[in-house]
């Protein structure tokens, strides 16, 4: 959903898994980004009317066949420039200029050292040699008309601009955290080169996404898909608060959910939210699809085919029959056409290609797990953001602690924490385990401090002894990461007093559980989830 923003900064995707951190680290300026895909017309991009442009990495050279473009137009609108890395040898290449294949290639931490006789204004304020991260195997060789080099790394060109024509190029990341210096590299082009103003705010948020929604929905009747966490509980807000009383929100217990999270969370979001919920025991036709199943993308895709299936059987009983006593019905005669969804950024990347040829990870159920015939239009506010921003927004939409600060459980529940089959007992036994590590990070404190932390059942058994018997028992992943915004994560080095309690509690209270292990990888290499 793009929204009616304009003035801000277009971010032009040629593919790059990060491409979304550039806009994000702009909205973090306080001024608004929208991403769009480098194959938009040029016409989309005007229709925006952006201060400024960024051409994004991505995983291509520009001379593959395959390798994606851009209306060479967008170099001749008038306005500033900044090419990263793939951005800066497609803006090269198509001004006249040279790009080849390195001898060398730089990935990972480098550094780089500004010409500062330059005096560029991308790199007003900051010092001759800072650290910068690179992710490139081709490289400028030679540079357009016009051009000057501001910046070299080890082995490369660093930096190009031409300040006449307000267009800059980077070879590496200044969007990465682990570029130092790179938020103010991006503030520099926003503020100094673009003239952009501050305008984005989660109040501003707020107001433009109840706006689209509105101008979305028009008169139609909506169906909000609640897992209990943050992301759709957000989602149901704004959309409440667009379509009111034509918003209806379904909570499915899947038999997938954590111990008593059904109950508990149909009692939040009644009693502390006051939405409009339905919840539905699903359980035994999730299980039912499942059965025997042991691929991680058939599963996922399974659970997202049921869901929909779900919400279609829903609709029509709330055309049919309303809720009952004591909650609001939709009309007769009208249909519930949309689905709201709290689809975040993180989740879209890892699914499919979103606005840009970015290659698929794993498919989430509420993004590349949905039936290509299903009957809903979907409304997703929030796929655009990253987790903490949407907390940001669940905060000034005045959400209880509790739901701000619960830690993300996946679409497709436990099914992607129980390595293989899916069956009850070892539901049963990941419950009690995954129960155990929570309430052991939330007696040491840690709750808050890190981003998830759960339990995997993994299908290894092994011999044990407890007391002066022979045990033959699973074995049960303890993870526990810390991360910003979930597209990268490292895991967290718990206290030894904190992992033996998670240890002895699991043996000792989870039937069937005879050894406990703790997953030490981060993403990458690693996705957060085991499937």
């Amino acid at each position: 959903m793009i929204l009616s923003v304009t003035g801000g900064i277009v971010v032009l995707d040629f593919g790059g898994q990060y491409t979304q951190l550039i806009a994000r680290r702009i909205r973090e300026q306080e001024v608004f980004s929208s991403v769009l895909p480098c194959t938009v017309s040029i016409e989309t991009i005007q229709e925006q009317k952006p201060i400024g442009i960024v051409l994004s990495g991505g995983p291509c050279s520009v001379y593959d066949p395959a390798a994606p473009v851009c209306d060479p137009r967008v170099l001749g609108l008038g306005i500033p420039i900044l090419g990263i890395c793939y951005g800066m040898h497609w803006m090269t290449y198509n001004l006249g200029g040279h790009v080849e294949r390195a001898e060398r290639r730089e990935y990972g931490p480098g550094r780089l050292d500004v010409d500062l006789e330059q005096e560029s204004k991308l790199f007003r304020g900051l010092p001759w040699q800072f650290k910068v991260w690179n992710s490139h195997g081709d490289h400028v060789a030679s540079l357009p008309d016009g051009f000057s080099m501001t910046a070299r790394t080890g082995n490369a060109v660093g930096a190009i601009e031409n300040s006449e024509r307000r267009m800059y190029g980077v070879e590496f990341h200044p969007e990465v955290r682990h570029t130092e210096d790179g938020e103010q590299i991006l503030r520099n082009f926003v503020y100094e080169i673009c003239g952009a103003r501050a305008n984005w705010s989660s109040a501003s948020f707020i107001a433009e996404s109840v706006a689209a929604i509105r101008e979305r929905v028009g008169d139609g009747h909506a169906i909000c898909a609640l897992s209990g966490g943050v992301d759709s509980a957000v989602a149901a807000v704004l959309v409440h608060r667009a379509i009111g009383d034509r918003l209806v929100n379904v909570f499915v217990d899947t038999g997938l959910l954590r111990q008593n999270e059904f109950a508990a969370t149909l009692e939040l979001l009644r009693d502390r939210l006051h939405l409009n919920v339905r919840g539905v025991d699903a359980s035994d036709r999730f299980l039912g699809r499942l059965q025997g199943v042991t691929d991680p993308e058939e599963k996922r895709k399974r659970i997202g085919a049921e869901f929909i299936a779900v919400f279609d059987e829903q609709a029509a009983v709330l055309l049919r029959d309303g809720f009952g006593e004591g909650y609001r019905s939709l009309p007769s005669g009208t249909q519930a056409a949309f689905l709201v969804q709290g689809t975040l950024y993180p989740d879209v990347i890892e699914s499919v290609s979103v606005r840009g040829p970015s290659s698929t990870i794993k498919t989430h159920h509420n993004v590349g797990g949905l039936p290509a015939d299903m009957k809903f239009q979907l409304v997703e506010p929030l796929r655009d953001l990253f987790k903490d921003e949407v907390r940001r927004i669940g905060r000034e939409l005045g959400l209880p602690h509790e739901i701000l600060v619960k830690h993300p459980f996946p679409g497709p529940g436990l099914a992607v924490r129980i390595v293989g089959e899916i069956t009850p007992d070892r539901l049963e036994i990941l419950r009690g385990a995954d129960a155990v590590v929570v309430q052991e990070i939330q007696n040491a404190g840690l709750y808050e401090k890190v981003w998830q932390a759960f339990a995997v059942l993994l299908p290894v058994r092994s011999v044990g002894v407890m007391g002066d018997d022979r045990t033959y028992g699973y074995t049960i992943a303890v993870r526990v990461v810390e991360s910003e915004d979930a597209m990268t994560a490292d895991w967290v080095r718990l206290p030894a007093s904190v992992l033996e309690a998670i240890s002895a509690r699991i043996v000792n209270e989870v039937t069937g559980v005879n050894r406990v292990v703790y997953d030490i990888s981060s993403k990458p290499p690693s996705t957060i989830e085991w499937e």
